[in-house]
């Protein structure tokens, strides 16, 4: 057999030559092989916490018929869960419809040497395997489609689509729903000063500090190369507001150490809520309130059209890292 580990077979059949026939073939090959006798115990063996690997059907197999026992089976199951190989007397049209269906996965001629039903498990063991493999790398693949693959957070493309599916749970719970967008203040200096590497791990660790203050079902993406977006389900726009505080306290605050050296970033913040909206619009309005807020200055928060009145402006401070420049936010 195929398997690191030796696979088990389901022996569904309550005839005993073939059963004294083809066991010792399989056991000697080194699987593991039940024998059942009828269609009841085929559906408690293959709903049990460790089914096995593979079911063998003999279509004789008593208990009830044949289309009952396989819609049972694949009833809340994908096709891939467990192959299903039938055992027959001949190649009926009924038995081709299941196969090109994807109902079963193949089908043994009960008069077949038992080396050839080896032959069968062992491919039809192996296609699984594949499949497997290939959906494993197919759902790796489309969660990196959605992240930036620079800090690991949803691109703008990802999270366009989740703002969609949340302004629809928006309009049917009536829950608030706020988009917090930020932007590191003059980036551009220190990706002069500093390189693209060290600012790229600015950003990474901009990221990691984000994170830590924000509840598992909120979202975080990068639209823009030194800009996020806080997408916070459940959230009005008076929390909001204070995240952001938070977050130009606690994330931009104190000086991230990059290249030995000490960097003291900052951020402007514009806030948008939902209202059930059109997330291309509430988007683009907290696009407007990030650009208010660059305008008034860094580490600035502002809110679209809401009356909250601008928080005070940061102090001047002296970057820790260049004696003779001074940064009068």
């Amino acid at each position: 057999m195929l398997a690191t580990t030796p696979p088990t077979l389901l022996l569904a059949s309550s005839d005993p030559a073939l059963l004294a026939r083809v066991e010792p073939a399989f056991l000697s090959s080194g699987a593991r092989v039940k024998i059942v006798l009828s269609a009841q115990a085929v559906v408690d063996s293959m709903s049990a916490a460790n089914p096995p690997d593979i079911a063998l059907l003999d279509l004789n197999l008593p208990g009830m018929p044949n289309g009952q026992l396989l819609a049972t089976l694949r009833d809340g199951h994908s096709p891939r869960s467990f192959p299903i190989v039938l055992i027959s007397d001949t190649v009926t049209e009924e038995a081709l419809n299941r196969l090109s269906e994807g109902i079963v996965d193949d089908l043994i001629l009960r008069t077949s040497a038992p080396a050839y039903w080896q032959l069968r498990v062992d491919q039809v063991l192996r296609v699984r395997n594949a499949m497997f493999e290939f959906d494993s790398l197919r759902d790796a693949s489309a969660a990196n489609a959605q992240l930036d693959r620079l800090t690991g957070v949803y691109n703008r493309e990802a999270l366009l689509s989740i703002l969609f599916r949340e302004t629809d749970r928006v309009q049917r719970m009536n829950s608030p729903l706020c988009l917090v967008l930020f932007d590191i203040d003059d980036f551009g200096h220190w990706n002069i000063r500093l390189g693209s590497g060290a600012c790229d791990e600015l950003l990474r660790m901009v990221v990691a500090r984000t994170a830590r203050l924000l509840r598992s079902y909120d979202l975080l993406g990068r639209p823009g190369k030194d800009e996020f977006l806080m997408v916070l389900p459940g959230c009005a726009t008076e929390n909001a507001v204070m995240l952001a505080d938070r977050l130009r306290m606690d994330v931009f605050s104190t000086p991230f150490s990059v290249e030995r050296e000490s960097i003291r970033l900052s951020a402007c913040f514009g806030i948008a809520t939902s209202h059930g909206r059109s997330p291309v619009v509430v988007l683009r309005e907290a696009e407007q309130a990030l650009e208010r807020a660059r305008q008034a200055g860094p580490e600035n928060i502002q809110c679209y059209g809401d009356s909250l009145e601008p928080l005070p402006a940061p102090v001047t401070f002296l970057s820790p890292t260049s004696g003779d420049e001074l940064l009068a936010w």
